[in-house]
């Protein structure tokens, strides 16, 4: 079965203006509240959900997951015990070895992209980069499944979200996310900054009485207008417009909003998530999820380790590791790492050799992801890369997807397959692009040993 999601951007011209002038902020938040249903679900069956951590940069994953101490590419970083039994980390990740009996690391991964955005596109969207077309992001993916009942998708219908607020939100995003690519501008995520700062253009800049006179100004210009017929270029979008407009007001309103106020949190836990932009975005992450927000980002840069790898691989852990530790751990404490799916990585790793520079460059040919809750393994580690890597193959990218040293490779569409079906999604379900061009939402293989049985 084929559908199409038909949504198109919207041109308010000068009448946009009216709609910014109520205080609405209307061109993001709209977008990203439009197709937000009244759904009623079961609150003992929270939907399926993604946090994504985002390591811009490309996080090496000889000092974070898959250490060699003692070895000629090992560096100076040394392996710790976890709680996953014999499951080893590195030394930077004291934090996150606590919670590794939550996790599962795969350390096989294989790439095709060694350029910063298109190795992102790739990981975020399962697919390389395509000059015809856009793909979505998983958690655009997510979102739009949400609003579909084809019947395809392991989804009960009383089991999908019905929050006020965006269900795809971005914090700190440093670079451009892959978005929602040809499934429209609705799905595209809600982006803000540090959650220090209070979410802008959500609340009303004048007083309520002002407010209410400014919507009644642009029901009044933009409804007759439409009744007229003269409104041609928006004539077709008018299902999505008003209820677009209906959403940000009920968003303007919704006491969701508090979840994004990470200083309402006690100050043991503000603490335990580190007092950094990242750890409050991953604290903001976690309290978004409890309130039914289906996907959200957060990103940490600072991992593009071409000189001096050791100490900036150790600086951005030590960013990462108490955030990603207290997230996992208050997930599972209020029994909601069932249905969340945390996934951390980056683009590709950094390269086994360490360069003149005391670096490491990019690398595709075995790089790591750490993946916690929903159906994926607990305690486990899929691959694994040899410590014995030829000193000609330990310099960089290439195009080609090398294996050698590499234990059960798993390639980046493989993995992506992977977490959409740990969603409960269909993998090989077809959408028709704008242009009629039918897609599949990802063209990898499920890995199935590392998912739980169902």
């Amino acid at each position: 079965m084929v559908t199409s999601p038909s949504h198109r951007r919207l041109h308010f011209g000068r009448r946009q203006l009216l709609a910014g002038s109520a205080g609405l902020g209307v061109s993001q938040l709209a977008r990203a509240c439009s197709v937000a249903a009244d759904r009623h679900p079961d609150p003992g069956a929270p939907p399926p959900s993604i946090i994504l951590l985002w390591l811009q940069g490309g996080p090496s994953q000889l000092e974070t997951f898959d250490p060699h101490p003692g070895t000629l590419i090992g560096g100076d970083t040394r392996a710790i015990r976890t709680s996953a039994g014999s499951v080893r980390i590195a030394g930077t990740l004291p934090k996150l070895a606590e919670q590794m009996h939550h996790a599962t690391l795969v350390r096989s991964l294989v790439g095709q992209e060694g350029d910063h955005q298109r190795a992102q596109y790739h990981l975020q969207t399962g697919f390389r980069p395509d000059a015809t077309l856009t793909h979505p992001s998983i958690g655009s993916i997510l979102c739009h499944a949400d609003d579909q009942s084809d019947g395809h998708d392991n989804q009960p219908r009383g089991r999908r979200s019905t929050t006020e607020i965006p269900r795809h939100i971005s914090i700190l995003p440093e670079a451009t996310s892959a978005g929602a690519g040809y499934l429209g501008a609705a799905y595209d995520p809600f982006r803000i900054g540090d959650p220090k700062q209070r979410v802008p253009d959500v609340r009303p800049a004048v007083d309520e009485a002002r407010y209410a006179r400014r919507i009644d100004d642009l029901r009044s210009v933009v409804e007759p207008e439409f009744l007229r017929g003269r409104l041609k270029s928006l004539e077709a979008d008018r299902t999505l417009h008003l209820p677009s407009i209906q959403a940000a007001r009920r968003l303007m309103s919704s006491e969701q909003l508090v979840a994004f106020e990470v200083d309402r949190e006690p100050i043991g836990q503000q603490l335990a998530f580190g007092q950094t932009p990242f750890g409050r975005g991953v604290l903001a992450a976690a309290r978004l999820i409890e309130v039914g927000v289906r996907c959200v980002e957060v990103t940490l840069g600072g991992w593009d380790t071409h000189i001096n790898n050791h100490e900036g691989q150790a600086e951005a852990c030590s960013t990462l590791d108490p955030a990603l530790a207290a997230l996992i751990d208050r997930l599972a404490e209020r029994r909601l790492l069932e249905s969340t799916v945390v996934v951390c990585t980056g683009e590709f790793g950094r390269t086994p050799k360490i360069n003149a520079a005391a670096g490491r460059d990019h690398w595709v040919q075995g790089f790591s992801t750490l993946i916690a809750g929903g159906r994926f393994r607990r305690g486990h580690v899929h691959g694994a890369t040899s410590a014995e890597v030829r000193e000609e193959e330990s310099g960089g990218t290439r195009e080609g997807q090398s294996t050698r040293g590499v234990e059960d490779p798993a390639t980046v569409s493989d993995l992506h397959a992977t977490i959409v079906a740990s969603l409960g999604l269909e993998t090989t379900v077809e959408w028709e692009t704008p242009v009629g061009r039918p897609m599949k939402r990802s063209d990898g293989r499920v890995i199935g040993s590392l998912l739980q049985p169902t």
